[in-house]
């Protein structure tokens, strides 16, 4: 399982809650483009609008050798593929307050492109400067017990 693209500052900014795993509905040269690497997740999130859970803001870039595609547009909305059951259990967690679907990371999983998202509540400023904290002193008491 090879990964493609991470959004780095999604378990910065966020409490993530529960993972989900979802396919992507893209074309052929997209597909193409991602798995070269040419996909961002920063600035992207999930919404759902009836009974479909949508990616928005991903950008993609144009597939080179695919040559000049017309009225490509490289941040689209893509549709997450998902089971209505799984729809349907994410629409009852998001009507929860504060919470929010958060993309992770596009990875392979054989020959298909997966997305990795979570369920998240946004972190206060407070909570992200305890995270540091925490990070800083986990990393000093490591390389004190390297030392010795």
């Amino acid at each position: 399982m090879g990964t493609l693209s991470t959004n780095k500052r999604a378990r910065y900014d966020y409490d993530l809650k529960e993972e989900f795993e979802a396919g992507l509905k893209l074309t052929g040269a997209e597909v193409k483009s991602v798995k070269g690497g040419h996909a961002q997740l920063d600035r992207s999130h999930i919404f759902l609008r009836g009974e479909e859970a949508i990616l928005r803001g991903c950008h993609v870039s144009p597939y080179k050798p695919a040559g000049k595609q017309e009225g490509y547009n490289p941040e689209r909305d893509r549709k997450l593929l998902l089971r209505k059951k799984e729809i349907q259990r994410m629409i009852g967690k998001a009507h929860e307050a504060g919470l929010t679907f958060v993309p992770i990371s596009l990875y392979t999983k054989g020959d298909l492109i997966k997305l990795s998202f979570a369920l998240a509540r946004g972190k206060r400023k407070f909570e992200k400067r305890e995270a540091i904290k925490k990070r800083d002193v986990t990393r000093e008491m490591f390389n004190v017990k390297r030392e010795t």
